[in-house]
C-alpha cells in the first residue's frame, strides 16, 4: 500500500475509533507528518482525500475539523464517488431505443410494447479512461434522454424531472476484460477489472435505471456498524 493510501486509511480508522466525546480536530499537518514519518506533501494528499469524501473540513488558520456526521453515520466511498464532478467526464458511445426482453420488462414493470433506452458511455477520471457503462432506462419516464444528458449526471437528470431517488442496489464481480472492452479503455485484453451491476430505485419502489459498469481502476472503502444479527444468523445451522 502506498504511503498516502496508508495514511488516509489509518486516519479514517482513528476518526471512527474515537467516541462522540473525542476531540473534534486532527493534529496539524506538521505533527501528522512526524507521527507517520512521511512528508507534509503526503499528509496533504491524504487530508485532501478525506475532505473529498466529507470526513473532515480544513479551515485555513484554524485547523483540521472532523465532520460531525463522520462518527455517527456509515461511510461508503469508492474511486469514483471520492472524485469531484470537475474531475469526471463522459463520452457517449451509443444510444438507441429497443423493446425490452422478458427480464427487462420484469425489472421495470413494462408491457411488451413499451420501449427502453439503451446507451453506452465511457467515464474518464482525471482524463484517464476507467469505466465502460452500459445502462437502460424506460423511454416513457425519460422521453428526452439525449447525448448531452448522458455525458453529464444521470442522477441529476432524474431529479430534475421531479423524481425522488430512494435506493441504489449494487453488486460486484471480479472479471477479466474482453478485447472490445480493452480497446475502449486503452487497456490490455485480460486485464483484471470489476464488473458493477446496479439498479436505481425511485421512492415508491420503481426502478429507473439498470446498469453494468466495467471498471479497471476500482477501489472501495466501507465503514459500517457491526451487525450482530447477521453474525448470529450465519452461525445458525440451516
Amino acid at each position: 500500500m502506498k504511503k498516502k493510501e496508508f495514511v488516509t486509511q489509518d486516519l479514517l480508522s482513528k476518526i471512527y475509533q474515537q467516541g462522540a466525546d473525542s476531540p473534534r480536530k486532527l493534529p496539524p499537518e506538521r505533527q501528522l507528518a512526524e507521527e507517520y514519518g512521511v512528508s507534509r506533501f503526503t499528509i496533504r494528499q491524504a487530508l485532501e482525500k478525506l475532505v473529498s469524501i466529507g470526513v473532515i473540513n480544513i479551515v485555513q488558520g484554524s485547523g483540521i475539523y472532523i465532520s460531525e456526521r463522520a462518527r455517527s453515520n456509515p461511510l461508503i466511498y469508492n474511486s469514483i464517488t471520492e472524485k469531484h464532478f470537475d474531475q469526471i467526464a463522459f463520452r457517449l458511445i451509443s444510444l438507441h431505443k429497443k423493446l425490452p426482453d422478458k427480464e427487462e420488462r420484469q425489472v421495470f414493470g413494462l408491457a411488451e410494447q413499451d420501449y427502453i433506452w439503451q446507451f453506452c458511455r465511457l467515464r474518464y477520471v482525471d482524463n484517464q479512461r476507467v469505466q465502460i457503462e452500459t445502462s437502460k432506462m424506460p423511454v416513457n419516464d425519460f422521453p428526452d434522454l439525449n447525448q448531452q444528458i448522458i455525458e453529464s449526471s444521470i442522477q441529476q437528470y432524474v431529479l430534475s424531472r421531479g423524481w425522488r431517488i430512494s435506493h441504489l442496489m449494487t453488486s460486484y464481480q471480479a472479471i477479466a476484460i474482453t478485447k472490445p472492452q480493452a480497446e475502449l479503455l486503452a487497456a490490455k485484453k485480460g486485464q483484471p477489472a470489476m464488473q458493477i451491476n446496479s439498479r436505481g430505485i425511485l421512492e415508491g419502489g420503481r426502478v429507473y435505471e439498470i446498469s453494468e459498469v466495467i471498471d479497471i481502476n476500482y477501489a472501495c472503502t466501507y465503514v459500517i456498524p457491526f451487525n450482530q444479527d447477521n453474525l448470529s444468523f450465519r452461525q445458525t445451522t440451516p
